[in-house]
């Protein structure tokens, strides 16, 4: 298997666990935000599509057609608490989440060896090439996946309570 094969099957593998459960996620515990989280399950579902978006239109034609408010509403550093419009529904998220999926096989090998005209800064991190990029989506994806659970843990203690 090559790297990009091996990278392709690990963010098939987070996205479709992704959806699972979020489809599985019932949409009234969606905008609750227990104590000690900043942010709510929604807003780390619309924070992984926008952040996706993103990170793979730096080596591809950007196939996307995102509404634009997933900006404002999703982008690193926002929160629920400053939204003043109605965010996607789960539906939606769903579909934008399921239609990234899709787009995943349509990446070229040779993609994953392209040099970006300028590396991505994250924090101590320097991307440079797309497979970087790509992985570091990836392992984003998994963390917020992760969040997402802990989110819901907590949510279904209480709910216990």
């Amino acid at each position: 298997m090559t790297m990009s094969n091996v990278l392709l099957s690990s963010a098939v593998s987070i996205r479709r666990s992704l959806i699972q459960q979020v489809q599985s996620i019932p949409e009234e515990l969606f905008d609750v935000i227990p104590e000690p989280f900043n942010n709510s399950i929604r807003w780390n579902i619309g924070h992984i599509i926008l952040t996706h978006n993103y990170f793979l239109s730096l080596g591809q034609p950007n196939k996307s057609s995102l509404p634009e408010n997933y900006i404002q509403l999703f982008k690193p550093g926002s929160k629920p608490s400053d939204w003043i419009e109605v965010p996607p529904t789960k539906d939606e998220l769903v579909k934008e989440l399921s239609n990234q999926l899709s787009n995943l096989s349509g990446i070229a090998s040779s993609t994953f060896d392209k040099h970006l005209d300028t590396p991505v800064e994250i924090g101590p991190l320097k991307l440079s090439t797309f497979d970087e990029v790509f992985n570091f989506a990836t392992i984003h994806e998994a963390t917020h996946l992760t969040t997402i659970s802990c989110l819901l843990k907590v949510l279904q203690y209480q709910k216990s309570k």
